[in-house]
Protein backbone atom coordinates (compact mmCIF):
# COMPACT_ATOMS: atom_id res chain seq x y z
CA UNK A 1 0.00 0.00 0.00
CA UNK A 2 1.30 3.55 -0.66
CA UNK A 3 1.72 5.66 2.03
CA UNK A 4 -0.23 8.98 2.04
CA UNK A 5 0.26 11.76 3.63
CA UNK A 6 -1.39 12.57 6.70
CA UNK A 7 -2.92 15.85 6.22
CA UNK A 8 -5.86 16.10 3.68
CA UNK A 9 -4.92 16.55 -0.04
CA UNK A 10 -7.80 18.99 -0.23
CA UNK A 11 -6.39 20.92 2.89
CA UNK A 12 -3.68 20.87 1.61
CA UNK A 13 -4.10 22.07 -1.78
CA UNK A 14 -6.79 24.69 -0.30
CA UNK A 15 -3.77 26.16 2.13
CA UNK A 16 -1.40 26.55 -0.64
CA UNK A 17 -4.42 28.22 -3.00
CA UNK A 18 -5.12 30.37 -0.10
CA UNK A 19 -1.29 31.92 0.09
CA UNK A 20 -1.09 32.24 -3.58
CA UNK A 21 -4.29 34.40 -3.14
CA UNK A 22 -3.09 36.42 -0.72
CA UNK A 23 0.63 36.83 -2.67
CA UNK A 24 -1.44 37.99 -5.72
CA UNK A 25 -4.34 40.09 -3.76
CA UNK A 26 -1.74 41.21 -1.33
CA UNK A 27 -3.30 43.45 1.79
CA UNK A 28 -5.78 45.16 -1.02
CA UNK A 29 -8.11 42.41 -0.69
CA UNK A 30 -9.76 44.18 2.18
CA UNK A 31 -10.94 47.40 -0.14
CA UNK A 32 -10.04 46.14 -3.74
CA UNK A 33 -13.27 45.99 -5.18
CA UNK A 34 -13.21 45.52 -8.37
CA UNK A 35 -10.46 42.20 -7.82
CA UNK A 36 -12.46 39.52 -8.92
CA UNK A 37 -15.19 42.05 -10.98
CA UNK A 38 -14.81 39.87 -14.54
CA UNK A 39 -15.97 43.43 -15.97
CA UNK A 40 -12.55 44.83 -15.03
CA UNK A 41 -9.77 44.36 -17.53
CA UNK A 42 -7.34 43.25 -14.80
CA UNK A 43 -9.43 42.07 -12.45
CA UNK A 44 -7.96 39.02 -10.85
CA UNK A 45 -8.63 35.22 -12.70
CA UNK A 46 -9.39 32.75 -10.67
CA UNK A 47 -10.03 29.37 -12.23
CA UNK A 48 -10.56 25.84 -10.87
CA UNK A 49 -11.46 21.73 -11.34
CA UNK A 50 -11.86 18.59 -9.79
CA UNK A 51 -11.91 15.19 -11.48
CA UNK A 52 -12.16 11.53 -10.65
CA UNK A 53 -12.05 8.75 -12.83
CA UNK A 54 -12.29 4.84 -12.57
CA UNK A 55 -9.65 3.16 -15.03
CA UNK A 56 -10.48 -1.62 -15.54
CA UNK A 57 -8.47 -3.20 -17.68
CA UNK A 58 -9.33 -7.27 -18.91
CA UNK A 59 -5.89 -8.70 -18.90
CA UNK A 60 -2.71 -6.42 -17.62
CA UNK A 61 -2.39 -3.06 -15.16
CA UNK A 62 -2.02 -0.11 -17.15
CA UNK A 63 -1.02 3.20 -15.21
CA UNK A 64 -2.74 2.07 -12.28
CA UNK A 65 -3.73 -1.33 -10.75
CA UNK A 66 -6.12 -1.78 -13.25
CA UNK A 67 -7.23 -5.27 -13.57
CA UNK A 68 -9.46 -5.24 -10.61
CA UNK A 69 -10.94 -1.97 -11.05
CA UNK A 70 -9.27 1.02 -9.76
CA UNK A 71 -10.07 4.87 -8.56
CA UNK A 72 -6.60 5.89 -8.31
CA UNK A 73 -7.26 8.62 -10.88
CA UNK A 74 -7.89 12.15 -9.35
CA UNK A 75 -6.91 15.92 -10.57
CA UNK A 76 -7.43 19.14 -8.94
CA UNK A 77 -6.32 22.49 -9.41
CA UNK A 78 -6.96 26.43 -9.18
CA UNK A 79 -5.33 29.13 -11.24
CA UNK A 80 -4.45 32.68 -10.89
CA UNK A 81 -3.92 35.25 -13.62
CA UNK A 82 -3.76 38.76 -13.20
CA UNK A 83 -3.44 41.75 -16.02
CA UNK A 84 -0.83 44.03 -13.57
CA UNK A 85 -0.71 46.11 -16.36
CA UNK A 86 -1.92 46.44 -20.38
CA UNK A 87 1.48 44.02 -21.03
CA UNK A 88 2.60 42.62 -18.06
CA UNK A 89 0.65 39.25 -16.71
CA UNK A 90 1.59 37.32 -14.11
CA UNK A 91 -0.02 33.29 -13.31
CA UNK A 92 0.09 29.99 -11.49
CA UNK A 93 -1.34 26.91 -11.04
CA UNK A 94 -1.61 24.85 -7.97
CA UNK A 95 -2.35 20.98 -8.80
CA UNK A 96 -2.66 17.58 -6.88
CA UNK A 97 -3.06 14.51 -8.80
CA UNK A 98 -3.25 11.07 -8.09
CA UNK A 99 -2.78 8.02 -10.60
CA UNK A 100 -1.66 4.57 -9.70
CA UNK A 101 1.96 5.00 -7.97
CA UNK A 102 2.50 8.52 -9.33
CA UNK A 103 1.68 12.05 -7.77
CA UNK A 104 0.14 10.74 -3.79
CA UNK A 105 -2.11 13.78 -3.93
CA UNK A 106 1.00 16.40 -3.52
CA UNK A 107 0.12 19.75 -3.93
CA UNK A 108 2.65 21.41 -6.22
CA UNK A 109 2.89 24.18 -8.57
CA UNK A 110 2.26 23.15 -11.65
CA UNK A 111 3.10 26.54 -13.69
CA UNK A 112 3.55 29.48 -13.04
CA UNK A 113 5.35 32.69 -14.83
CA UNK A 114 5.72 36.62 -15.41
CA UNK A 115 4.39 37.15 -19.02
CA UNK A 116 5.53 40.44 -20.87
CA UNK A 117 4.41 41.42 -24.37
CA UNK A 118 5.83 43.89 -25.87
CA UNK A 119 4.05 43.57 -29.24
CA UNK A 120 1.63 41.08 -30.85
CA UNK A 121 5.02 39.92 -32.48
CA UNK A 122 7.38 39.55 -29.80
CA UNK A 123 6.81 38.59 -25.73
CA UNK A 124 8.78 37.05 -23.05
CA UNK A 125 8.05 34.73 -20.24
CA UNK A 126 10.14 33.68 -17.44
CA UNK A 127 9.32 31.21 -14.74
CA UNK A 128 7.72 27.46 -14.30
CA UNK A 129 6.20 27.70 -17.79
CA UNK A 130 4.17 24.66 -19.75
CA UNK A 131 6.12 23.27 -22.86
CA UNK A 132 4.37 23.86 -26.57
CA UNK A 133 5.30 21.07 -27.77
CA UNK A 134 2.84 19.62 -30.77
CA UNK A 135 -0.88 20.57 -30.74
CA UNK A 136 -1.75 19.79 -26.67
CA UNK A 137 1.19 19.03 -24.79
CA UNK A 138 0.28 22.73 -23.05
CA UNK A 139 -3.00 21.92 -22.50
CA UNK A 140 -3.36 18.25 -21.34
CA UNK A 141 -3.76 19.51 -17.57
CA UNK A 142 -6.95 20.54 -18.19
CA UNK A 143 -9.67 17.71 -19.05
CA UNK A 144 -12.32 20.08 -19.91
CA UNK A 145 -9.75 21.10 -22.81
CA UNK A 146 -10.71 18.24 -24.73
CA UNK A 147 -13.25 15.16 -26.01
CA UNK A 148 -10.81 11.99 -24.49
CA UNK A 149 -10.28 11.29 -21.16
CA UNK A 150 -6.61 10.06 -22.33
CA UNK A 151 -4.92 12.19 -25.27
CA UNK A 152 -2.66 9.84 -27.49
CA UNK A 153 -0.65 8.12 -25.30
CA UNK A 154 2.17 7.53 -28.02
CA UNK A 155 2.51 11.07 -28.20
CA UNK A 156 1.02 12.47 -25.06
CA UNK A 157 1.78 10.04 -22.08
CA UNK A 158 0.08 10.93 -19.00
CA UNK A 159 2.78 9.31 -16.85
CA UNK A 160 5.69 11.49 -18.30
CA UNK A 161 3.66 14.52 -17.20
CA UNK A 162 5.46 15.44 -14.44
CA UNK A 163 8.62 16.32 -16.22
CA UNK A 164 7.14 17.16 -19.94
CA UNK A 165 4.27 19.50 -18.72
CA UNK A 166 6.67 22.28 -17.84
CA UNK A 167 10.20 23.55 -17.66
CA UNK A 168 11.60 26.07 -15.30
CA UNK A 169 13.54 28.87 -17.31
CA UNK A 170 11.90 31.26 -20.29
CA UNK A 171 10.42 31.73 -23.49
CA UNK A 172 9.93 34.55 -26.35
CA UNK A 173 6.70 33.88 -28.64
CA UNK A 174 5.08 36.02 -31.21
CA UNK A 175 2.46 35.76 -33.38
CA UNK A 176 2.92 37.38 -37.20
CA UNK A 177 0.10 38.29 -39.16
CA UNK A 178 1.06 37.67 -42.65
CA UNK A 179 -2.01 39.28 -44.68
CA UNK A 180 -3.53 36.58 -46.95
CA UNK A 181 -1.51 34.09 -45.77
CA UNK A 182 -2.94 33.66 -42.37
CA UNK A 183 -0.53 34.33 -39.58
CA UNK A 184 2.69 32.67 -38.11
CA UNK A 185 3.03 31.78 -33.87
CA UNK A 186 6.39 31.14 -32.37
CA UNK A 187 7.32 30.08 -29.27
CA UNK A 188 11.50 28.87 -28.09
CA UNK A 189 12.07 28.21 -24.88
CA UNK A 190 14.75 26.62 -22.71
CA UNK A 191 15.67 25.55 -19.35
CA UNK A 192 15.57 22.54 -17.03
CA UNK A 193 13.32 20.09 -16.17
CA UNK A 194 12.11 19.13 -12.96
CA UNK A 195 13.37 15.42 -12.67
CA UNK A 196 14.31 13.32 -9.68
CA UNK A 197 15.30 9.72 -9.44
CA UNK A 198 11.29 9.10 -8.74
CA UNK A 199 10.25 9.78 -12.30
CA UNK A 200 12.86 7.55 -13.97
CA UNK A 201 11.15 4.00 -13.97
CA UNK A 202 13.86 1.17 -14.82
CA UNK A 203 13.80 -2.40 -14.89
CA UNK A 204 12.97 -4.85 -12.00
CA UNK A 205 16.37 -4.64 -9.62
CA UNK A 206 17.52 -1.49 -10.72
CA UNK A 207 17.33 1.89 -8.80
CA UNK A 208 18.72 5.65 -10.30
CA UNK A 209 20.01 7.65 -8.55
CA UNK A 210 22.88 10.91 -8.82
CA UNK A 211 20.03 12.81 -11.37
CA UNK A 212 21.81 15.64 -12.24
CA UNK A 213 19.59 18.83 -13.53
CA UNK A 214 18.68 17.90 -16.84
CA UNK A 215 18.39 20.82 -19.72
CA UNK A 216 15.62 21.67 -22.48
CA UNK A 217 15.68 23.57 -25.27
CA UNK A 218 12.73 23.63 -28.26
CA UNK A 219 10.16 25.55 -29.98
CA UNK A 220 7.19 25.31 -31.86
CA UNK A 221 6.02 27.51 -35.24
CA UNK A 222 2.42 26.99 -36.18
CA UNK A 223 0.88 28.78 -38.99
CA UNK A 224 -2.82 29.36 -39.19
CA UNK A 225 -3.36 29.06 -42.87
CA UNK A 226 -5.68 31.06 -44.50
CA UNK A 227 -8.12 27.93 -44.69
CA UNK A 228 -10.26 29.00 -42.15
CA UNK A 229 -9.85 26.06 -39.38
CA UNK A 230 -7.04 25.00 -40.18
CA UNK A 231 -3.41 24.95 -38.33
CA UNK A 232 -0.21 23.61 -39.64
CA UNK A 233 2.98 23.06 -37.54
CA UNK A 234 5.94 21.74 -36.47
CA UNK A 235 8.01 21.21 -33.01
CA UNK A 236 11.08 20.04 -32.08
CA UNK A 237 13.36 20.27 -28.68
CA UNK A 238 16.18 18.23 -26.90
CA UNK A 239 16.94 17.19 -24.11
CA UNK A 240 20.03 15.49 -21.98
CA UNK A 241 20.63 14.08 -18.38
CA UNK A 242 23.35 12.60 -16.60
CA UNK A 243 22.35 9.43 -13.93
CA UNK A 244 23.48 6.29 -12.35
CA UNK A 245 21.81 2.88 -12.79
CA UNK A 246 22.29 1.04 -8.96
CA UNK A 247 22.01 -2.69 -9.84
CA UNK A 248 20.62 -5.42 -7.96
CA UNK A 249 23.99 -7.96 -7.36
CA UNK A 250 23.02 -10.55 -8.58
CA UNK A 251 21.33 -9.00 -11.50
CA UNK A 252 24.16 -7.96 -12.12
CA UNK A 253 26.60 -10.66 -11.83
CA UNK A 254 23.69 -12.81 -14.18
CA UNK A 255 24.14 -9.92 -16.80
CA UNK A 256 27.74 -9.65 -16.56
CA UNK A 257 27.58 -13.66 -17.36
CA UNK A 258 25.27 -12.80 -20.27
CA UNK A 259 28.25 -10.52 -21.85
CA UNK A 260 25.29 -7.78 -21.11
CA UNK A 261 27.57 -5.59 -18.77
CA UNK A 262 31.70 -5.08 -18.66
CA UNK A 263 33.61 -7.54 -16.30
CA UNK A 264 34.55 -6.57 -12.87
CA UNK A 265 31.26 -4.52 -12.74
CA UNK A 266 31.01 -2.60 -9.93
CA UNK A 267 26.81 -3.19 -9.77
CA UNK A 268 27.03 0.89 -10.73
CA UNK A 269 26.25 2.21 -14.08
CA UNK A 270 26.86 6.33 -15.60
CA UNK A 271 24.65 6.76 -18.29
CA UNK A 272 25.15 10.24 -20.08
CA UNK A 273 21.02 10.27 -21.51
CA UNK A 274 20.04 12.97 -24.08
CA UNK A 275 16.96 12.89 -26.59
CA UNK A 276 15.98 15.02 -29.49
CA UNK A 277 12.11 14.86 -30.58
CA UNK A 278 10.10 15.90 -33.07
CA UNK A 279 6.97 16.44 -34.21
CA UNK A 280 4.48 17.03 -37.24
CA UNK A 281 0.90 18.57 -36.71
CA UNK A 282 -2.06 19.18 -38.15
CA UNK A 283 -5.51 20.33 -36.91
CA UNK A 284 -8.62 21.03 -38.89
CA UNK A 285 -11.66 22.75 -36.84
CA UNK A 286 -14.73 23.87 -38.28
CA UNK A 287 -18.16 24.48 -37.13
CA UNK A 288 -18.61 21.16 -34.31
CA UNK A 289 -15.53 18.65 -36.12
CA UNK A 290 -12.24 18.45 -35.03
CA UNK A 291 -9.90 16.16 -37.23
CA UNK A 292 -6.44 16.36 -35.85
CA UNK A 293 -3.09 14.00 -36.47
CA UNK A 294 0.37 14.22 -35.57
CA UNK A 295 3.54 12.09 -36.39
CA UNK A 296 6.68 12.38 -33.99
CA UNK A 297 9.87 10.54 -33.43
CA UNK A 298 11.68 10.73 -30.05
CA UNK A 299 15.32 10.11 -30.21
CA UNK A 300 17.28 8.65 -27.56
CA UNK A 301 21.24 8.61 -27.30
CA UNK A 302 22.63 6.45 -24.42
CA UNK A 303 26.54 6.91 -23.52
CA UNK A 304 27.59 4.40 -21.02
CA UNK A 305 30.41 1.51 -20.55
CA UNK A 306 27.40 -1.11 -21.31
CA UNK A 307 26.74 -0.16 -25.38
CA UNK A 308 25.01 -4.59 -25.71
CA UNK A 309 22.50 -3.30 -22.51
CA UNK A 310 22.12 0.22 -23.57
CA UNK A 311 22.34 0.57 -27.39
CA UNK A 312 23.64 3.51 -28.77
CA UNK A 313 20.66 4.89 -30.50
CA UNK A 314 16.94 4.09 -29.93
CA UNK A 315 14.55 6.19 -32.46
CA UNK A 316 10.88 5.52 -31.18
CA UNK A 317 7.89 6.28 -33.82
CA UNK A 318 5.02 7.77 -32.71
CA UNK A 319 1.60 9.08 -34.31
CA UNK A 320 -2.15 9.20 -34.01
CA UNK A 321 -5.13 10.83 -35.88
CA UNK A 322 -7.90 11.90 -34.24
CA UNK A 323 -11.58 13.40 -34.91
CA UNK A 324 -14.87 14.50 -32.55
CA UNK A 325 -17.80 16.07 -33.67
CA UNK A 326 -20.58 17.88 -30.97
CA UNK A 327 -23.78 16.36 -32.33
CA UNK A 328 -25.48 18.57 -29.74
CA UNK A 329 -24.39 21.20 -26.95
CA UNK A 330 -24.44 18.56 -24.20
CA UNK A 331 -22.69 15.76 -26.38
CA UNK A 332 -19.82 15.15 -28.26
CA UNK A 333 -18.17 11.85 -29.28
CA UNK A 334 -14.70 11.39 -30.44
CA UNK A 335 -12.13 8.73 -31.90
CA UNK A 336 -8.58 7.98 -32.31
CA UNK A 337 -6.16 5.76 -33.55
CA UNK A 338 -2.60 5.60 -31.94
CA UNK A 339 0.78 4.17 -32.65
CA UNK A 340 4.03 3.46 -30.85
CA UNK A 341 6.94 2.19 -31.68
CA UNK A 342 10.03 1.88 -29.49
CA UNK A 343 12.45 0.88 -31.90
CA UNK A 344 11.62 1.46 -35.73
CA UNK A 345 14.71 -1.30 -36.46
CA UNK A 346 12.37 -3.44 -34.79
CA UNK A 347 8.92 -4.41 -36.76
CA UNK A 348 8.90 -8.05 -37.07
CA UNK A 349 5.64 -8.02 -35.71
CA UNK A 350 6.33 -9.26 -31.59
CA UNK A 351 4.05 -7.53 -29.46
CA UNK A 352 6.07 -6.26 -27.13
CA UNK A 353 7.66 -4.24 -30.42
CA UNK A 354 4.23 -2.39 -30.88
CA UNK A 355 1.24 -0.74 -29.08
CA UNK A 356 -1.98 0.25 -31.10
CA UNK A 357 -4.78 2.12 -29.17
CA UNK A 358 -7.80 2.35 -31.00
CA UNK A 359 -9.78 4.63 -28.57
CA UNK A 360 -13.91 5.55 -28.58
CA UNK A 361 -14.92 8.70 -26.10
CA UNK A 362 -18.47 9.87 -25.24
CA UNK A 363 -18.46 13.50 -23.77
CA UNK A 364 -21.83 14.20 -21.55
CA UNK A 365 -21.76 18.21 -20.49
CA UNK A 366 -24.28 18.34 -18.25
CA UNK A 367 -24.05 21.67 -17.25
CA UNK A 368 -21.72 25.08 -18.08
CA UNK A 369 -19.55 23.29 -15.18
CA UNK A 370 -19.62 19.95 -15.16
CA UNK A 371 -19.08 17.44 -17.95
CA UNK A 372 -19.08 12.58 -17.48
CA UNK A 373 -16.95 10.93 -19.97
CA UNK A 374 -17.02 7.75 -21.00
CA UNK A 375 -13.92 6.08 -22.77
CA UNK A 376 -12.87 2.52 -24.22
CA UNK A 377 -9.56 1.75 -25.38
CA UNK A 378 -9.11 -1.28 -27.69
CA UNK A 379 -5.16 -2.09 -27.54
CA UNK A 380 -2.97 -4.48 -29.54
CA UNK A 381 0.78 -4.95 -28.37
CA UNK A 382 2.38 -4.83 -24.49
CA UNK A 383 5.45 -1.50 -26.06
CA UNK A 384 4.27 0.76 -22.97
CA UNK A 385 3.08 -1.65 -20.41
CA UNK A 386 4.91 -1.28 -17.09
CA UNK A 387 6.57 -3.89 -15.37
CA UNK A 388 6.85 -2.41 -12.08
CA UNK A 389 2.56 -2.76 -12.08
CA UNK A 390 2.50 -6.32 -13.19
CA UNK A 391 5.01 -8.20 -10.82
CA UNK A 392 8.14 -7.07 -12.75
CA UNK A 393 7.35 -9.37 -15.93
CA UNK A 394 8.69 -8.01 -19.29
CA UNK A 395 6.50 -6.79 -21.69
CA UNK A 396 8.57 -9.37 -24.09
CA UNK A 397 6.80 -12.14 -21.37
CA UNK A 398 3.55 -11.08 -21.32
CA UNK A 399 1.25 -13.38 -22.48
CA UNK A 400 -1.71 -11.83 -24.64
CA UNK A 401 -1.18 -9.59 -27.37
CA UNK A 402 -4.81 -8.23 -27.22
CA UNK A 403 -6.02 -6.39 -24.51
CA UNK A 404 -8.65 -3.32 -23.66
CA UNK A 405 -9.05 -0.06 -21.17
CA UNK A 406 -12.51 1.00 -19.93
CA UNK A 407 -12.64 4.52 -17.80
CA UNK A 408 -14.90 6.77 -16.80
CA UNK A 409 -14.00 10.36 -15.44
CA UNK A 410 -15.79 13.11 -14.24
CA UNK A 411 -14.85 16.75 -14.25
CA UNK A 412 -16.33 20.19 -12.44
CA UNK A 413 -14.87 23.49 -13.01
CA UNK A 414 -15.43 27.00 -13.51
Amino acid sequence: MRARSQRHPVIRLCTLAAAALLAFGGSGLAHADGLFDSDNPNALQVHAFLSQGYLKTNTYNYLAKSQSGSFAFTEAGINFTKDLTDNLRVGLQLFAYDLGPLGNYAPRFDWYYLDYRFRDWLGIRAGHTKIPFGLYNDSSDFDAARVPILLPQSVYPVDHQDYLLALTGGEIYGNIRMGVMGALEYRAYGGTLDLNSAAVVPAPGITVGDVSEPYIAGGRLMWTTPLEGLRVGGSGQALGIHWKYNFDPALSQALEAAGLLPPDFNNVLATRFTVQLWMASLEYQVGNLLLAAEYSRWIAEFDTEAPKLLPPEIVNERYYAMASYRVFHWFTPGAYFSSYTPDVDKRDGQKQDYQHDLAVTLRFDINAHWLIKLEGHWMQGTAAIDPTLNGGTSPADLTHRDWALFMVKTTAYF
